[in-house]
């Protein structure tokens, strides 16, 4: 008897939790299809307060990769068509109180840690009811405080980027070549008004958190902003435009943007031979320092027909000191043009080109430059649960590229399959 009442618990406990998984939350970017073409979490407040309760959610993505590589040395090594290790998430979103909530994702599994781990959390407010009734009403229906140590609002290619085992909002498999993504202590203000919106933050400009210091330590905080347009035109026509920035003046800390992501390069074993290779390998990242970064968005929806666009740019020092003639810059250009269709949109097809040039340097020679396309397509067989195919292929180009980086490249099909909710 004992033994089935505990049954029964169990059994009650989990139809308790599913239900609680059919909730969405207050100024909140649902965790599944309904989120694509979602930038920043919604001000509007379109969900009645139901009193404190947890969401508990998740991700799993698995790839088969077929890729094949080669150099100009011919050192790279032979990879195979197989499954690459699944990651996954775990998700906890918490309402707190009426227009506050909290966000903390796990990292179960991934390419670069072996080990469970935070990947960050933070707390959002909407609403300072809590404070005083009506307290800055005016302002707040506009208005959104994010507080914590996680992802921060640069950019837009952040919301389209697989983030581990969250890889439903990316059509694609890989992420850009440079990939703006970071997890830092920071602070941001975001207004959304009839389209418009604003955003202004700070981090600490450090990925791992500590507070010691050296002689050498010159660290500082890093700024960051946003501003844009995003507007529904008419029930076909969507347009938002967004400019961000991104500026940190320390030499021992704020460098960190593009390699912020520790979870690695969804592109397994790519640019490797048998004593050289690392997690990361695909991407590429400038390691600049007092690093100043602006990134511009577009994107344009008609129908079914969708556009979005990454203009940035990268400049900064990789020494220690002042940057003097040792300045750097890099520019990154992305095109993604998609079709989607069916009953619920639940197909599309599409393709992507990307490309990064500039120098570490500016007593460099020449240029070093990537250049990648994606061609392929999805099928949401419900709003959770999103298959998707694409052939990718990626060159170095230039002389300016050495040891296994020389004329390298890397091509192939990708399948992935992705379950989040």
């Amino acid at each position: 008897m004992q033994k089935k009442n505990i049954i029964l618990l169990l059994t009650l406990v989990f139809s308790i939790t599913v239900s609680a998984q059919m909730r969405d939350l207050q100024n909140w970017r649902p965790n599944d299809q309904r989120g694509i073409n979602i930038f920043e979490d919604p001000v509007e407040d379109t969900v009645e307060y139901p009193g404190f309760y947890v969401r508990v959610g998740g991700d799993f993505a698995m790839q088969f990769q077929g890729l094949d590589q080669s150099n100009t040395a011919g050192t790279l090594r032979e990879l195979g068509a197989d499954f690459n290790l699944p990651s996954a998430n775990l998700n906890l979103d918490v309402q707190l109180l009426e227009g506050v909530r909290m966000h903390l994702r796990t990292y179960l599994s991934s390419r670069h840690h072996a080990e469970a781990w935070i990947k960050g959390g933070h707390m959002q407010v909407s609403n300072l009811d809590f404070i005083s009734p009506g307290l800055m009403e005016g302002i707040m229906q506009y208005a959104t405080l994010t507080i914590g140590l996680d992802e921060f609002n640069y950019g837009d290619a952040h919301f389209r980027r697989s983030d581990n085992a969250r890889a439903i909002f990316n059509p694609f498999i890989g992420n850009y070549i440079m990939d703006a993504f970071s997890t830092e202590a920071f602070g941001e203000l975001t207004i959304q008004s009839n389209g418009f919106l604003a955003v202004l933050g700070l981090t600490n400009g450090k990925l791992n958190q500590n507070v010691t210091v050296t002689p050498a330590s010159d660290n500082r905080p890093s700024f960051y902003g946003k501003l844009g347009f995003d507007s529904q035109i008419d029930q076909d026509l969507r347009v938002r435009l967004t400019g961000s920035w991104y500026i940190n003046q320390g030499t021992t800390n704020g460098h960190w943007l593009y390699g912020g992501d520790r979870a690695g390069s969804r592109y397994y074993y790519v640019l490797h031979t048998a004593d050289q290779g690392g997690n990361f390998d695909g991407r590429y990242n400038p390691r600049f320092r007092q690093l100043t970064a602006v990134q511009i968005n577009p994107f344009i929806r008609f129908g079914g027909l969708e556009f979005f666009g990454v203009i940035e740019r990268a400049m900064g020092s990789m020494e220690l000191e002042e940057p003097a003639d040792e300045e750097g810059e890099f520019t990154q250009l992305a095109g993604e043009l998609l079709y989607r269709f069916g009953p619920t949109e639940n197909f599309y097809v599409g393709g992507r080109y990307n490309t990064i040039s500039g120098r570490q340097r500016d007593g460099a020679v020449e240029d070093l430059q990537i250049n990648r396309i994606n061609i392929g397509g999805g099928w949401f067989m419900s709003r959770n649960i999103l298959t998707k195919v694409e052939y990718v292929r990626q060159t170095y180009v230039g002389d300016a590229w050495a040891g296994r980086f020389a004329g390298a490249e890397f091509s192939g099909i990708n399948i992935e399959a992705v379950i989040s909710f």
